[in-house]
């Protein structure tokens, strides 16, 4: 079963409301956001920014989808840089309710496959708190390799958080 695909504009409602569900799940991973953005207003406005840049070329913006094809997550390739570089930063979020079930470690697989696939890419990075043990085992089975640590990478939650760096290289 494919687990992802490309973002829909008709996502958005169904975003919305997995954001709800899980906004205190989520809270600690991710940046602080404002409370319209866990509204369908705000997730149409997310939506229309992933998908304007998507077309753009930057970003490769897709759901991550449930065994009964329901959203339960994204899965993005952002920062995508062409010419010498061409590489892209793998970022993912998912619904508590849908952890361990293996389904980010699939996403990130079909993410993988479309970045050195489709788009040719050559290198994608991912960064995790430290604590984020669940996401660096996702990465780990898909390949990724720790190459660093970055003091104070990203606010998340409200802080500057140090992050552990990985990347996957394409097959040569």
């Amino acid at each position: 079963m494919t687990r992802t695909r490309l973002l829909q504009p008709a996502d958005a409602s169904a975003l919305a409301g997995v954001l709800v569900r899980t906004r205190a799940f989520l809270e600690p991973w991710e940046p602080v956001r404002p409370d319209s953005y866990f509204t369908l207003a705000g997730q149409q406005e997310a939506v229309a920014d992933s998908l304007r840049r998507h077309a753009e070329g930057t970003m490769h913006a897709r759901v991550i989808l449930d065994d009964a094809n329901a959203v339960v997550g994204r899965i993005n390739l952002n920062n995508i840089v062409r010419g010498a570089f061409q590489s892209a930063s793998v970022g993912y979020w998912l619904a508590e309710e849908a952890g361990g079930r293996g389904y980010a470690t699939q996403a990130v697989a079909e993410v993988v496959d479309v970045a050195f696939g489709e788009l040719q890419l050559h290198r994608l990075e991912a960064g995790t708190i430290p604590d984020n043990l669940r996401s660096q085992a996702v990465l780990r089975r898909n390949g990724f390799t720790q190459f660093g640590h970055a003091p104070s990478y990203l606010q998340i939650a409200g802080r500057y958080t140090d992050h552990l760096l990985f990347q996957k290289l394409a097959p040569q």
